[in-house]
């Protein structure tokens, strides 16, 4: 019988090996990789069945990540781990795609379920948020998220910029210039309706890109 084929992602190594662990007797993982960016190379490459990946992941965030993941491969199951137990977290990683959303704090056999539905056509959400009932989870609320006025482009400038990076810095990981940074951050500013990059942080740090 062939196993299905898992793509795993975390800033944390040791959670890596520990995650592989777990799940190697049901599924064979092909690939362990440490940040966002990484994330979405490995799995146009590997073309896994399912992709775990953390949510707070450094140069792009899981949500993300797995947004632009799903729409290269709309096959590809994604089931988000986290260190928080946020309904309002949960239901846009549902948004963005998701077939499972675990809490690092579960037990371990809830990621292990949550691949099977997955992969059964079933959605999973953990019991520690709104008891694991999906319709529990809160509705889009108008005008929603302030980060849904940005571009798929200006979102990651702005994870980049939250993290400290440069303009140039940014350009080189981006393949851009830092001529079109410096566009694409102003451009993010004014939708946002900040003035500083303190407060581009305080953004990212309120919905868990940093």
């Amino acid at each position: 019988m062939v196993k299905p084929r898992v793509l795993l992602a975390d800033d944390h190594g040791l959670l890596l090996e520990a995650f592989t662990r777990l799940l190697e007797p049901e599924v064979t993982v092909v690939g362990r990789v440490t940040d966002g960016r990484a994330l979405v190379r490995a799995a146009l490459e590997l073309r896994p069945e399912v992709v775990v990946t953390d949510v707070s992941m450094p140069e792009l965030n899981g949500l993300e990540a797995g947004r632009q993941i799903r729409q290269a491969l709309p096959d590809t199951r994604l089931i988000f781990l986290t260190v928080h137990e946020d309904p309002e977290l949960a239901a846009e990683a549902f948004r963005a795609g998701a077939s499972g959303f675990v809490v690092k704090s579960s037990a371990a056999s809830e990621l292990a379920q949550a691949i099977r539905d997955a992969l059964a056509g079933r959605r999973y959400l953990t019991p520690r948020v709104a008891g694991g009932d999906l319709r529990a989870l809160p509705a889009p609320t108008s005008p929603g998220s302030p980060l849904d006025r940005l571009s798929p482009r200006e979102r990651e400038v702005l994870q980049l910029l939250a993290e400290g990076r440069s303009m140039k810095e940014i350009g080189a990981r981006l393949g851009i210039t830092t001529r079109t940074v410096a566009f694409h951050k102003y451009r993010l500013m004014d939708k946002l309706a900040v003035r500083s990059t303190a407060e581009i942080v305080q953004i990212a740090a309120r919905h868990r890109l940093v």
